[in-house]
């Protein structure tokens, strides 16, 4: 791998990593040789929920990269801006904020308790928006170094449909709010070069928060490290920036080429419309897509679009030959339709 595809040398500052998909993120970039930052609260090892910040920290070391354990509840404004000025001492400056950490609650409005709901909306919305606050004065001091900084949360595409809020209101209104941070923050640092993007799985992933709730059966769900290696390639796509400029370019220009000719032709004589060359009805063709991510618009200074949503997906074939499935059996239907190979060719293409 080349050094432009690793993030050897950069520094994450990703929350909630002491376990599941933050832990996953986290060695998937030690592998890289990168420093990681590990915000999560739990200190101390529980019996329900395995893991704590010390051994994910060593866990990241083990892997390859380096590792500084800071308990953080990010709930707590005090307690975010000492992680990530410890961060900053430690490492001299964050390049990379993974918006990990978050809150679920899957029960309908009547079955939900205030508190749960408090506790969603404090993490997901607020933790969001403060840690990305806390850190975004690091990002752009990484792009002025040519750091290629980015923010990464993991939320879901603003889809306003009754069938996403019904099963759980609360819930999908907090995840929701994470979504438009990264909508908004996108477009309000647009002219920063700072990537701010959103990474959202298709199917299920089992962790042990997860495993608390009542009727999911995580033998079911596919494993973390489906999400880490999205994110990883997204975190990589620096090096297709001029590749994916050009091909913006073109595809705008064979947009404008389309709206001209669709005016002619809507001005032409009654006799017939004019006769369309076989190049412009070439061009006309709408191009099958540069890029596996859905996006809003595009930015030159990186691999992913402003506010893209890059949905890990699986495939059951390919899933099964990385190790994705966590114990799926072997005639079970995988009712997803891609996989997360599609975010790594992109990058790679």
């Amino acid at each position: 791998m080349s050094e432009a595809r690793t993030l050897a040398a950069r520094t994450l500052f990703i929350t909630g990593a002491s376990r599941g998909i933050g832990l996953a993120i986290a060695l998937r970039a030690a592998r890289d040789g990168a420093n990681v930052i590990v915000a999560a609260k739990t200190t101390d090892t529980n019996a329900r929920l395995p893991g704590t910040i010390h051994t994910a920290a060593a866990a990241i070391e083990a892997a390859g990269g380096h590792a500084l354990a800071l308990a953080c509840d990010i709930r707590d404004e005090s307690m975010v801006a000492a992680a990530v000025a410890g961060g900053v001492a430690r490492f001299g400056g964050i390049d990379i904020l993974v918006n990990n950490a978050s809150a679920i609650g899957l029960t309908g409005t009547l079955a939900t308790p205030m508190k749960r709901v408090d506790l969603m909306f404090a993490v997901n919305v607020r933790g969001t928006f403060l840690c990305a606050q806390a850190c975004l004065p690091h990002l752009i001091a990484s792009a002025a170094r040519g750091g290629n900084p980015q923010m990464l949360t993991l939320a879901p595409p603003l889809d306003m449909r009754a069938r996403w809020f019904a099963p759980h209101v609360a819930y999908t209104i907090a995840k929701y709010g994470m979504s438009m941070c990264v909508l908004g923050m996108a477009e309000e640092f647009r002219d920063a070069g700072i990537g701010i993007n959103a990474l959202w799985p298709r199917t299920v992933i089992a962790t042990a928060a997860l495993a608390m709730i009542p009727g999911i059966d995580t033998a079911q769900c596919r494993t973390p490290e489906i999400v880490a290696d999205a994110a990883h390639a997204a975190r990589c796509a620096q090096q297709q920036r001029p590749l994916l400029h050009r091909r913006r370019r073109a595809a705008r220009r064979r947009r404008q080429r389309f709206r001209a000719l669709r005016r002619q032709t809507r001005h032409a004589a009654l006799s017939g419309p004019v006769p369309r060359p076989e190049r412009e009805r070439r061009l006309a063709t709408p191009d099958p897509g540069t890029i596996a991510f859905t996006w809003a618009r595009p930015r030159p200074w990186e691999g992913l679009p402003s506010a893209a949503w890059a949905v890990a997906r699986c495939h059951r074939d390919y899933c099964d030959s990385a190790g994705y499935r966590s114990a799926v059996p072997a005639a079970a239907d995988c009712r997803s339709r891609a996989c997360a190979s599609s975010v790594a060719a992109a990058c790679a293409t």
